[in-house]
């Protein structure tokens, strides 16, 4: 008789497409433990990354606004878990590994330093002597090394597809920065290359949001952004009367769902195109299959570079 962990491994070969990293496949964890009766290992690294120190820690991390500004900015924490919600959907629309790319959302920023990328710069320049900082490299710390809630081995003893993710994390991840056992010549898997786009979708969006609550550029600003000025046409359709500051939620939410959109068909083509019809196949191709469409790339950038020019501490 079977038991729930091995009916969902089961269940993940009957509705996953061939190239998703399926959780009976994993390469597995650095220390030997006994497997879940109830959770794949996915789901249970899922949850050790939920209930982690570091996790808890993210909520006073910076974003955009240092936490005392405001209880209605993002945090770290509270981006983190919008590009899970985004994530999971993304996941769902591919029919690739929900609780992988669960996993690999929620353990994506726990590296990150307080006061966002200044203060990033900052530990670099601290810790020059000593190997300098970089937070995907800070992530892995902690899950392998510096979480010890086990008593039978020091972190959180988390799968390889999660700790690769982690370390390859960024579009432009360069394999002379990937240990040897993290495999520097291949590409992560599908779910991992995804999350790339999806975080990028997330806080270029909310960064908008923010912005326009803090005041710290106005919506005719914004008026000279692409998919901002689109995405208001859009809603127009269906609300023509209201003015645009009461459009705001629903102009960010098309915005995201057309960069969604695009993401996945563009993928989408991307894996036909390659006849990417395995998992390995994926990783072994050399370069990432996810992106957008030329045009979408385009606006993207678009929408980065205004955040990026007028919000001076922006996340980028």
């Amino acid at each position: 008789m079977t038991n729930l962990r091995e009916q969902i491994e089961a269940a993940e070969h009957e509705k996953f497409v061939s190239y998703a990293c399926f959780a009976s496949d994993s390469k597995g964890k650095k220390h030997p433990e006994d497997k879940s009766i109830n959770r794949t290992d996915f789901q249970r690294d899922r949850d050790r990354v939920l209930h982690s120190t570091a996790f808890r820690r993210m909520e006073y991390k910076t974003q955009v606004f240092v936490n005392h500004e405001g209880d209605h900015y993002r945090t770290r924490l509270t981006h983190t878990l919008e590009v899970s919600q985004i994530a999971r959907t993304v996941a769902r629309m591919f029919k690739i590994n929900e609780d992988l790319t669960e996993a690999l959302v929620l353990s994506h920023d726990i590296g990150h330093t307080p006061f966002g990328h200044a203060g990033e710069r900052v530990m670099k320049e601290l810790m020059e002597a000593h190997g300098g900082f970089e937070h995907n490299k800070q992530s892995l710390r902690i899950v392998e090394k510096l979480e010890h809630p086990y008593p039978h081995f020091p972190g959180l003893n988390l799968s390889f597809e999660i700790r690769e993710g982690i370390v390859k994390h960024s579009a432009h991840w360069k394999p002379e920065n990937v240990p040897a056992e993290y495999l520097p010549k291949l590409q992560p898997t599908l779910e991992a290359q995804l999350i790339d786009f999806v975080d990028e979708i997330a806080y270029n969006n909310h960064d908008v949001d923010d912005g326009l609550s803090s005041e710290m550029f106005s919506f005719d600003d914004l008026a000279k952004v692409s998919l901002w000025s689109e995405s208001v046409e859009k809603v127009r359709k269906k609300f023509s009367k209201e003015p645009v500051e009461q459009l705001k939620r629903l102009v960010i939410s098309a915005m995201i769902t057309t960069l969604v959109d695009d993401l996945v068909q563009t993928t989408m083509k991307n894996i036909e195109s390659k006849k990417s019809r395995r998992s390995t196949r994926i990783r072994n191709l050399g370069y990432s299959l996810a992106g957008y469409s030329t045009g979408m790339q385009k606006k993207s950038l678009e929408l980065k570079s205004f955040c990026v020019q007028i919000c001076t501490t922006i996340h980028v």
